[in-house]
């Protein structure tokens, strides 16, 4: 007796990538201003951009909120209430555009109305993950997407981790909110500490006993996140004698927080 014929199963289509029609290669320096000798080791020479990038003037203050791809449902939670903070307290939110935290941080910037960047593994003409092809052309069109890799070329292992340094490079301070020992964001939590930019590490995170990352780079000066306002005072200070606008950081007076500005541990 024949087998019964079964129809292939479909697999899903993945969405179509339009590849942004303008893009500029510029100097580091032009954009950030003159490198330090830190700052120099790792940073490329030029890089890519599609969008908007304002996103990158002095003025301007950028988080990197960075993680897992394979973060839990209240890891992706975290980073989305995270990245909403920072964006209605008018910080772009960078991240990576991969799956997990990336994208939950970049989500959650737009449906707060923020601006966020997005600094990317591959050339602007390609889209990694497929997934976030709709949300890499929101990013280009509307905000600011970086590459250090030309159009067309080719990509290599190692090109994730370049990602992960230059993100750091871009941004006045990183936050990670979830990941693991052998996670690829620590790359950037390395290189943020090497460059001398406040680490902060989401308290849920910091304080997982599974984990021997956090200790590590707590030693050398990582800060526990205990709410956005810290982040933010640490960035940009409250001028003395004011009792407006963001809260400020005062050695040794435990966390500092404002209602409903607290972030969920």
């Amino acid at each position: 007796m024949k087998a019964a014929l079964t129809e292939p199963r479909r697999q899903p289509k993945l969405p179509r990538y339009r590849a942004p029609s303008t893009m500029s290669e510029v100097y580091v320096a032009e954009v950030l201003g003159p490198l330090t000798p830190a700052e120099c080791r790792f940073a490329p020479s030029s890089v890519w951009l599609a969008g908007d990038p304002g996103l990158l003037g002095n003025q301007q203050l950028r988080v990197a909120v960075v993680g897992s791809r394979e973060a839990s449902s209240e890891g992706l939670r975290r980073a989305a209430k995270l990245a909403a903070q920072l964006a209605h307290l008018g910080i772009v939110v960078v991240s990576g555009l991969a799956a997990g935290v990336d994208g939950a941080a970049h989500n959650a910037a737009l449906e707060a109305g923020g601006r966020t960047i997005g600094v990317i593994g591959t050339p602007l003409t390609l889209a990694y993950p497929r997934a976030h092809a709709a949300l890499q052309e929101c990013i280009y069109r509307e905000h600011l997407l970086v590459s250090q890799f030309a159009p067309h070329r080719r990509g290599h292992p190692s090109d994730f981790v370049r990602r992960n340094r230059l993100m750091a490079l871009l941004s006045h301070a990183s936050v990670v909110v979830e990941a693991g020992d052998s996670s690829g964001t620590l790359s950037q939590a390395a290189e943020t500490v090497r460059l001398g930019r406040p680490l902060f590490i989401m308290r849920s995170t910091a304080e997982r006993v599974d984990l021997e990352w956090p200790r590590r780079f707590l030693d050398k000066g990582a800060i526990v996140l205990e709410s956005v306002e810290q982040l933010a005072a640490r960035l940009r200070p409250e001028p003395a004698g004011s009792n407006q606008g963001v809260l400020r950081l005062v050695e040794g007076t435990g966390p500092l927080v404002e209602a409903g500005g607290e972030v969920e541990k």
